[in-house]
């Protein structure tokens, strides 16, 4: 295992999390939207920075993780594909 590959590997489970962190933020905001909203009906400043913060970190470890997958060599995704590595189909 290589340092790319483990690279690769950090950066997709943090993209997960991030964004399994906004759908976790967004019911929280659903659920307790008082909690969000100022007197007169605005976001405070906080909350639109989490909710624009968190997706734009998603993506930006989406573009980080399709560069060390190519950096570690590993093949694009094909639809249908099993990813199981050849020397695991043999035995």
């Amino acid at each position: 295992m290589n340092i790319a590959f483990v690279g690769w590997l950090i950066l997709r489970i943090l993209r997960w999390l991030l964004w399994i962190a906004l759908i976790v933020y967004s019911a929280h905001f659903i659920l307790f939207r008082d909690s969000h909203i100022d007197p007169y009906g605005h976001l405070f400043l906080s909350t639109e920075v989490t909710i624009f913060g968190l997706i734009q970190a998603a993506v930006f470890a989406g573009f980080l993780e399709l560069m060390m997958r190519e950096r570690a060599g590993r093949a694009r995704p094909a639809f249908g594909r099993d990813w199981a590595p050849d020397e695991a189909r043999r035995y």
